[in-house]
């Protein structure tokens, strides 16, 4: 999704929240558990923006529909270097309804659990309206 890409590349983490549906389900690479609902996901993502340094896009692929992409990406948290993918599925509105984020090696997927740890409870505040 381009705009997804365009926010993300902008350090624009705060704009992401309007263009996720209402019943968007968030997979973590680090949570066995899905979140689901734009509020929640919306303040994950801006912890991972907070996260994140030396963020880029290294690749983009695109389903035949138009309503599926993969958005390869190269950043650092807390000095480990991290591979990724996003994973991203729309609804027939075009938002967001489904986003899955896959990291390697182990050893970023433990920096990235403890760093968005550390988030945590800022994260469930922002999601429950307290901060914004």
């Amino acid at each position: 999704m381009h705009q997804f890409r365009a926010a993300v590349e902008a350090g624009d983490f705060a704009a992401l929240g309007d263009l996720l549906a209402d019943d968007v389900v968030f997979r973590s690479p680090v949570a066995f558990k899905p979140y689901e609902g734009r509020p929640i996901v919306a303040a994950i993502l801006r912890g991972v923006g907070r996260v994140f340094t030396e963020f880029r896009y290294v690749r983009e692929l695109a389903d035949d529909d138009g309503r599926g992409s993969a958005l390869v990406f190269e950043t650092v948290v807390d000095g480990v270097s991290v591979n990724g993918i996003d994973l991203i599925r729309t609804n027939d509105s075009g938002l967001i309804s489904e986003l899955t984020v896959m990291v390697r090696p182990l050893s970023a997927a433990n920096a990235l659990a403890t760093a968005m740890g550390a988030q945590f409870d800022q994260i469930v505040a922002e999601a429950s309206g307290a901060s914004s």
